[in-house]
């Protein structure tokens, strides 16, 4: 059956393409899901951890709170959301982008976030065509954009997404997907101590912190996936781009010079665009410092 459907997508393409789309506009609906909660849970859980070191009772513990439950509803009205108004982008566009409820406005972010992961799952499938390279670049383009919107919302890059990230771009490395486990070795290992020397130099000569942890881990797992040569490309696109926006944002009043700007979804971008083209990206610098 798997053969089959593979062999399906590769004598049709396009049907390839809008699968893929598909497909991606369900998963959005569910990074949606983490994007939200998976903060509130890793938020109950520290609390529970301070608690139980302070021997004082969690009075939490027996609520459930989870991915899957409890189920989705309205932060107004607290109208419990169904299957059908729960279906990618149409359901906000039946709905008037309200709450079937208490007409609230539905956060313009849901069906956003869907039709973003929708169109970078077909980038993925047009570039990697129907491959083991796809299968993994969609885990990857997935987290990433989980990890972004986390980091977007509350400047945390958890755990539970970073560290799976940089073991299954290891992993993949064992088979020579994208890169040798040599080049992802040393990739993940110098994404990490970069960052974390030019932190630790930064709070050295100022006082200050100038990134988070999480920063560091994000780019080892890049530097896993795509391998230490690429890591360059990674950093200095991604400072570019977050330079730019930056000042974008202090020139149009949007936000103070002391304003904390979260830089894993510049990483995260960066990192997916390296992995999709970083050759040619590498190239272009050189050539742009004439190397």
């Amino acid at each position: 059956m798997i053969q089959q459907t593979l062999s399906l997508f590769e004598q049709f393409p396009a049907f390839y393409l809008a699968s893929l789309f598909v497909v991606g506009l369900a998963v959005g609906s569910f990074l949606n899901v983490v994007i939200y909660r998976l903060p509130i849970m890793m938020q109950r859980e520290w609390r529970s951890d301070c608690l139980e070191f302070l021997e004082q009772a969690d009075s939490n513990a027996s609520e459930r709170f989870d991915l899957a439950y409890p189920p989705s509803r309205c932060g107004h009205c607290g109208h419990r959301i169904t299957v059908l108004e729960n279906i990618p982008l149409l359901s906000y566009v039946a709905l008037g982008g309200k709450c079937a409820g208490c007409k609230a406005p539905i956060s313009l972010q849901y069906p956003l976030v869907e039709l973003f992961t929708g169109l970078v799952s077909v980038v993925v499938g047009w570039r990697f065509g129907v491959s083991l390279e796809a299968l993994a670049a969609l885990a990857l383009s997935w987290s990433l954009i989980a990890a972004a919107g986390i980091d977007i919302g509350h400047k945390l890059l958890p755990d539970n997404i970073t560290l799976p990230l940089l073991w299954l771009g290891i992993l993949l490395a064992l088979g020579d997907v994208f890169v040798s486990l040599e080049d992802s070795v040393i990739g993940a290992a110098a994404g990490y101590l970069s960052l974390w020397s030019v932190f630790m130099l930064f709070k050295l000569v100022t006082g200050k912190e100038g990134m988070g942890y999480g920063d560091f881990k994000l780019l080892a797992a890049l530097g896993a996936w795509t391998g230490w040569d690429m890591l360059l490309v990674i950093v200095l696109s991604s400072s570019v781009v977050g330079a730019v926006v930056g000042i974008t944002m202090i020139l149009l009043k949007l936000n103070e010079r002391g304003t904390q700007i979260p830089f894993g979804p510049y990483l995260a971008a960066a990192g997916w665009i390296t992995l999709l083209w970083g050759e040619s990206l590498l190239r272009s610098y050189f050539a742009l410092f004439g190397l």
